[in-house]
């Protein structure tokens, strides 16, 4: 079997994409709890390699494991499954006046 075959994939929620190449996706998943059986989420933070810096706050990506590019990176991107919608007064430098 082919070691690419054997890497997780994962699907977040970019939380911020203030570093250069580098966006910190959030990873949602239920858990049971063992004796209330009520189930509850749990997330993970992760940072992930973003070659091109195209990830937006907000936008759904699919992460891939792959080697450490950093002391933290373990993901990189795959692909942007769907982003999210950003009007022209939104992408304001911050200078209101």
């Amino acid at each position: 079997m082919d070691n690419r075959s054997l890497r997780k994939e994962r699907t977040g929620t970019v939380v911020s994409d203030r570093m250069e190449k580098t966006i910190v996706v959030s990873l949602e998943r239920t858990v049971m709890h063992p004796k209330y059986r009520k189930y509850l989420k749990r997330r993970s933070r992760v940072k992930a390699h973003d070659e091109t810096n195209q990830c937006q706050v907000g936008d759904r990506v699919r992460i891939v494991e792959c080697r450490p590019l950093s002391r933290d990176k373990r993901w990189r991107v795959s692909e942007i499954l769907q982003r999210t919608q950003t009007t022209a007064g939104e992408q304001s430098t911050g200078a209101d006046v």
